[in-house]
């Protein structure tokens, strides 16, 4: 058993970059609190999290030059679960069903936890920190936005190469979005699109055929959008429809522009479409 689990570990580290392997406890019950816990931390080929539901430990195999410890104990807490390191919100612990809801240990490091539950409940202690913190979530999800926007751009000149290279630069800003510095509803959508972002941005960047970059980039817009319309923008952005894409289904994208531009065919029918949402 101890090779198989050595063996998991060394086929592991060698998909994650950067990888280090640590073990932490994390609070919970079941079968269902593993999946949570694990789903929760888990992304792919940065962080890997196992957690023993009889130990109560978890093991975090993560990229160090993407992530930490904190930021994936982080966003387990806000899915529910305690850490000794952080608290999990009382109002997402509550939501657990009755088969996850652990005993709860006080802890006495409150500093941190603070953090998720700030972002969280949105208290009002009248601190003077928030608005830089509002800052800096709008700019970690703007690296996101104007990436998605130059992808689109390299779609509508339907160049393969440059979509592939600006799709690399978004896998990067998705990456580095740090999630206890986005707002509750931000927080909400992200760990709802974060996976299926990754996963789409992931085979745009894989392929130079500006036909399979194109499928990608229809579900791709229709997660952004969802991540966008929660967040506070400086200026308006145009969601666009264009009914004869994705074999006569439609499809949508978002574009800072209200001139249409269509990044599903490009120079073939570039004013193909129409804007049907303005997001402010």
């Amino acid at each position: 058993m101890a090779i198989t689990v050595l063996l998991s570990f060394t086929a592991l580290n060698a998909q994650i970059k950067n990888a280090t392997t640590e073990s932490v406890k994390i609070y919970g019950n079941c079968g269902m609190c593993e999946s949570t816990i694990e789903k929760a931390g888990n992304v792919k080929k940065v962080v890997e999290v196992d957690w023993n539901k009889d130990t109560k430990m978890a093991t975090l195999t993560y990229d160090t030059s993407k992530t930490n410890q904190d930021e994936i104990l982080k966003r387990i807490a806000l899915a529910g679960y305690d850490s000794d390191q952080f608290l999990a919100p009382d109002d997402v612990y509550a939501k657990l069903p009755g088969c996850c809801q652990y005993d709860r240990v006080k802890k006495s490091e409150t500093t941190k936890v603070e953090i998720i539950e700030d972002h969280t409940s949105h208290s009002h202690d009248g601190t003077t920190d928030k608005p830089t913190e509002t800052k800096q979530e709008v700019n970690q999800l703007k690296a996101v936005f104007d990436s998605y926007f130059e992808l689109k751009d390299a779609l509508v000149k339907s160049d393969g190469n440059l979509a592939s290279a600006k799709a690399k630069e978004l896998l990067n800003a998705l990456n580095t979005v740090q999630m206890n510095k986005l707002s509750n509803e931000e927080h909400i959508i992200w760990m709802k699109v974060m996976k299926d972002l990754a996963f789409d941005t992931e085979h745009i960047e894989e392929t130079k055929d500006v036909g399979h970059q194109r499928d990608h980039f229809n579900t791709l817009s229709d997660n952004m959008y969802q991540l966008l319309k929660v967040s506070k923008q400086d200026t308006p952005t145009y969601y666009q429809h264009c009914p004869m894409a994705n074999g006569g289904k439609g499809a949508n994208w978002l574009s800072k522009e209200d001139a249409v531009k269509n990044p599903y065919y490009g120079s073939q029918m570039l004013s193909c479409g129409k804007t049907v949402e303005t997001i402010k």
